[in-house]
């Protein structure tokens, strides 16, 4: 995991944008696809209040890149597995009204299965971000009395179309392997299930580091009356690495820096108070590009990740942009120091005892 992080979510070296190919662009377009489409049947139906749910299903399409389709398949079910249970509980919290400590309970379990799931399955990305976001959206959407089935089942078809999107490539590829005409490029990624990881040390301090980021973000956020403290937890998942990669400073301001410029792109797109549809061409627009960059550079896909949040949330409960933004770039400095507060530790930590292992003779 170590190596496919690394290879993954390196910084954007020349080499890696030099093989930005159509194998990504294919990957973009369907998850653009996998999220406008649900959105504008929605937009359509005048039931944009169900948005959240059918664009948190959605996200399914942002894994099983470049993994044959029958890996691609295991990869895309236990993506959705882990974000409708997290949107799931969720709403239902939402629903039952309930009080901050059940809502942190279900915070953290929602982070452990999702970690864990991401290191069974091999699941890039192997971060719980959006399991996160989906979960702290959903618990604030209210829900009515009988409505919890209604948005189960549009999340569900969401994650289900998403699938079908990412698998549709294999009857191009199909058709062109028996004409003899390879015109695509190989799928290489091969994931294996490794359910042993659940005994990896490092697996349970990554989970560790992760609850406590998220927890301390959170619990900043809330004390200094923070508008939309939900983001500090967000910003603080995204910037703890996964198992197995280093702990490095400079990655994680890589991130916080592509996820403080995604509030700059946000502001541009938003500050002109676009239209529901417009809106919708944006969010398909930002996932498209975010899939297309994610596995060059996480931090510069936060670019587009954070304006297809932004967006999502300003298409369900429209506000005052201004005070959103401003309260984005808060929470995401807020949830970020923690991060790399954390992470700084770790690393002078992990230096130490290098230095204090003994020299081979």
């Amino acid at each position: 995991m170590a190596a496919a992080e690394s290879a993954l979510s390196s910084s954007g070296s020349p080499r890696g944008w030099r093989r930005l190919g159509f194998l990504d662009l294919e990957v973009g377009i369907r998850a653009g696809i996998a999220i406008g489409l649900p959105l504008l049947l929605l937009l359509v139906a005048g039931r944009l209040d169900l948005a959240p749910y059918a664009a948190f299903g959605a996200m399914t399409a942002l894994y099983g890149r470049n993994e044959p389709y029958r890996l691609r398949l295991r990869s895309l079910l236990l993506a959705a597995f882990t974000l409708l249970v997290s949107l799931g509980t969720g709403a239902l919290l939402a629903l039952l009204g309930a009080e901050l400590w059940l809502i942190v309970a279900a915070l953290v379990g929602v982070l452990v299965l999702s970690m864990l799931v991401a290191q069974v399955g091999q699941l890039f990305p192997p971060t719980p971000v959006f399991q996160t976001f989906a979960f702290l959206v959903c618990v604030q959407v209210p829900v009515p009395a009988g409505g919890l089935g209604l948005r189960l089942g549009i999340a569900a078809a969401a994650a289900c179309f998403a699938i079908l999107i990412c698998l549709s490539g294999w009857l191009l590829r199909s058709a062109l392997e028996r004409e003899g005409r390879p015109l695509l490029r190989p799928l290489l990624r091969t994931p294996e299930l490794r359910p042993e990881r659940l005994r990896a040390g490092e697996v349970w301090v990554s989970v560790a580091q992760t609850v406590v980021a998220a927890l301390a973000a959170g619990a900043l956020a809330l004390g200094l009356g923070q508008g939309h403290a939900y983001w500090a937890v967000v910003s603080a998942v995204a910037v703890i690495p996964p198992p197995g990669a280093p702990h490095s400073v400079s990655r994680a301001l890589h991130r916080v820096v592509g996820t403080l410029g995604g509030v700059v792109i946000a502001a541009v797109v938003l500050l002109p108070d676009p239209p529901p549809l417009l809106l919708i061409g944006v969010i398909a627009l930002c996932q498209l590009l975010a899939e297309v960059l994610i596995g060059r550079s996480y931090g510069i896909a936060l670019l587009f990740v954070t304006p297809l949040a932004l967006a999502v949330v300003q298409l369900v409960t429209p506000q005052p942009v201004t005070g959103m933004l401003v309260d984005r770039v808060l929470a995401t400095a807020l949830g970020a120091a923690v991060s790399v507060v954390l992470v700084l530790v770790l690393a002078v930590r992990w230096v130490a005892r290098r230095r204090a292992r003994p020299l081979p003779r």
